[in-house]
């Protein structure tokens, strides 16, 4: 990652150097995830695919675009432009604004032309969204409208019925009702960003009437780092992991010096209701499924004495894991990264020492540091940096601290063992696989662009390709539920197969690496060769493709006992099973198959 382009950064600099900045993306380049993005215009948008693409890139996603003309965004939606249809984009940026609604109201208008003006123009988005959702079958981002310049009557501009503050405000709230009631369909928020950027630098005038751009030039950075957020949330991009510090960042003082009652933590003072804040703000993002760890240069006993204040937010048992030592931070952000099987990646180091933070950023360059000068610029700066964007949010996701928490009691329960396996029957597993359903299937397009390291294709797939694979009679699919006397780990496994005549080739094969060493392979293995014979598959053919991350499965293949067949050059392999003679290789999971 390019630290110029981690939040916060500098916006103006990224708008000098951008062609600098474009070129050490591609040189650090390894093989990111292409994306096909088609942006429908109500304003130039050129320089705004430019810092997009910037903004994309270092998150580990390589976009190509196409542009609709100035202006052309509803002609190019509604009559499907041959250049667009041959794009076949996997994702869909509207960039409209209210400079695009051509029926405000009037002061002589009547309430019922007034209604009518307002439908209409939603309409003509409404019918745009439905005829791209029906043609392409992708994700479709729409902005909402920042409010005017200007305030014909003041203040009544928000209660009139006249007012346009009123009207778009209507207006934005109608495009909500849409979002809630479309899975595929998101909103890009410029409403509150103009808000946050300052409305009249925002619409500086001239902007439009010299270059036709919506918002002012320096706002961009600003615009395309916020829309890419959404873009990296759909895409399997978000971050997991809060790695804390906690003297001077969860709570005022440093605990085995101020002892528990002195630290500053609560109602009392104006500084302990700001941590209060910073914790109860954690606290929320534990809830959406984030992951809490401490990383403090601490006693044990004392870091848990500060947590245990009864006055602070976050308790214990909040954290999946807390390493309160004398450690270096970045080790001990290794270390939690391996015991819970993710990448360093997935982790955002929140330290008040700056010190500490450009050793972190020094050592583990993938993992984000967030920079604050004080507890509430913190809380600010963790909005703002937008890792932890939601678009999608499962059971499983609200539940996720707990599976982890789970995790840790399995790793402790086989400390007791010393046959691995006599462990393994301990856990009392039990796995459901089955056939995709409506229900499991945003869970199981999530977890296919999330999960790197267990991912022999790293394929990825939008609702709309996962939904069609579900659809197809070409495709043989399976995803995998596991649960254990300690909890229920959730969707964990997917498999996709073609069927090619009575050969089926491995499209997709991955596993959540929290149940990794837990046979659910295995499982998964015998239950897809017991549905490949009952629909006369006599082979199959599995495909690793190597990235940077998914070495632990470049033998995967070789394990379920498939004879290599071919090796290129750049280390991608393929493997083949003949079945007719398997037998199934799972002895510690009872497994219920629904297919």
């Amino acid at each position: 990652m390019l630290q110029a382009l981690c939040y916060p950064f500098d916006g103006a600099a990224i708008l000098q150097k951008r062609r600098r900045l474009l070129r050490a993306l591609k040189e650090q380049e390894t093989g990111g995830v292409p994306l096909r993005i088609a942006v429908l215009g109500g304003s130039t948008t050129n320089d705004i695919v430019s810092i997009l693409e910037l903004f994309l890139r270092n998150r580990g996603i390589v976009p190509t675009f196409w542009q609709s003309e100035y202006a052309q965004y509803w002609n190019d939606a509604m009559f499907d432009p041959p250049s667009l249809t041959e794009f076949q984009p996997e994702l869909i940026f509207i960039h409209t604004s209210a400079r695009n609604v051509q029926s405000m109201p009037h002061i002589g208008d009547s309430a019922e032309l007034v209604e009518h003006k307002l439908c209409e123009t939603y309409h003509h988005f409404e019918a745009m969204w439905q005829h791209l959702a029906e043609r392409y079958g992708c994700p479709i981002i729409q902005n909402n409208f920042e409010m005017p310049l200007t305030r014909l009557m003041g203040n009544r501009e928000a209660g009139s019925l006249h007012g346009s503050i009123d009207y778009l405000t209507r207006l934005n709230v109608m495009f909500y009702d849409y979002a809630r009631a479309h899975k595929h369909f998101y909103i890009h928020d410029i409403n509150y960003l103009s808000a946050c950027y300052g409305l009249d630098k925002w619409l500086e005038p001239s902007y439009w009437h010299l270059y036709k751009y919506a918002l002012c030039v320096p706002a961009i950075p600003d615009f395309a780092y916020n829309l890419s957020n959404i873009i990296c949330s759909l895409m399997g991009k978000n971050k997991k992991v809060l790695a804390l510090d906690l003297d001077n960042t969860l709570w005022g003082g440093v605990i085995g010096d101020d002892g528990q009652a002195g630290i500053e933590i609560g109602q009392e003072t104006s500084v302990g209701q700001a941590y209060a804040s910073l914790q109860g703000f954690l606290k929320d993002h534990k809830d959406l499924g984030v992951l809490l760890t401490v990383c403090s240069k601490n006693d044990h006993e004392n870091a848990i004495l500060g947590l245990e204040h009864p006055e602070g937010i976050l308790k214990p048992d909040d954290f999946v894991c807390i390493k309160a030592n004398w450690d270096m931070k970045s080790q001990n952000i290794a270390d939690m990264a391996q015991e819970l099987t993710l990448l360093t990646e997935s982790f955002v180091f929140v330290d008040d020492n700056p010190a500490e933070r450009a050793i972190v950023q020094a050592q583990l360059p993938e993992t984000a540091v967030i920079p604050f000068d004080s507890v509430e610029e913190c809380i600010l700066r963790l909005d703002r940096a937008g890792y932890f964007e939601v678009t999608n949010l499962s059971a499983d996701d609200a539940k996720r601290s707990e599976m982890y928490k789970e995790n840790a009691k399995r790793q402790a329960a086989q400390a007791a063992f010393t046959d691995y396996k006599d462990f393994l029957k301990s856990l009392e597993m039990k796995a459901v696989i089955a056939d995709f359903d409506p229900v499991t299937l945003p869970r199981i397009t999530q977890l296919t662009n999330k999960s790197n390291q267990f991912n022999v294709t790293t394929k990825r797939y939008t609702q709309a390709e996962m939904e069609a694979v579900a659809a197809s009679p070409a495709h043989i699919r399976l995803y995998g539920r596991l649960e254990d006397k300690f909890g229920d780990n959730g969707i964990v496994s997917v498999v996709i197969g073609k069927k090619e005549g009575s050969t089926l080739q491995v499209e997709l094969w991955l596993m959540s690496c929290r149940v990794l060493k837990r046979d659910m392979e295995f499982a998964m293995l015998d239950a897809l060769v017991a549905e490949s014979r009952r629909q006369g598959i006599t082979e199959i053919i599995g495909h690793y493709y190597p990235t940077k991350k998914n070495g632990m499965v470049a033998e995967l293949f070789g394990t379920f006992g498939f004879t290599k067949i071919s090796e290129d050059a750049d280390g991608n392999t393929a493997w083949k099973l003949s079945i007719a003679d398997y037998q199934p290789k799972n002895e510690v999971i009872a497994v219920a198959v629904h297919v």
